[in-house]
């Protein structure tokens, strides 16, 4: 998950790509024009090689600051973790 989270700081799109199971990754993807100011990574859970972490990001868009509080699942496979998809949550506290 901060490795994720690192990327989109950095605008790494191809290392997300990377990281986003086949199943459910897009064909692209376009980063939205946001400063990034931190992630608090709340919960994290590994049953095998499935995993769970919810979290919230903090971000500036056009000035104003935003919080993003998603569940996200995660799947490993030969080793390597891989990005499923997320459910967002309302206003993080």
């Amino acid at each position: 998950m901060r490795s994720r989270y690192s990327a989109y700081v950095l605008g790494l799109l191809e290392y997300l790509l990377f990281t986003w199971h086949p199943s459910t990754a897009p064909g692209d993807l376009e980063l939205a024009p946001v400063k990034w100011l931190g992630l608090e990574v709340r919960h994290a859970m590994e049953s095998g090689d499935a995993g769970v972490v919810e979290f919230v990001a903090r971000c500036r868009d056009n000035g104003r600051a935003q919080r993003m509080h998603e569940t996200s699942r995660f799947v490993r496979e030969d080793g390597r973790w891989y990005y499923i998809d997320g459910q967002m949550h309302g206003p993080a506290e």
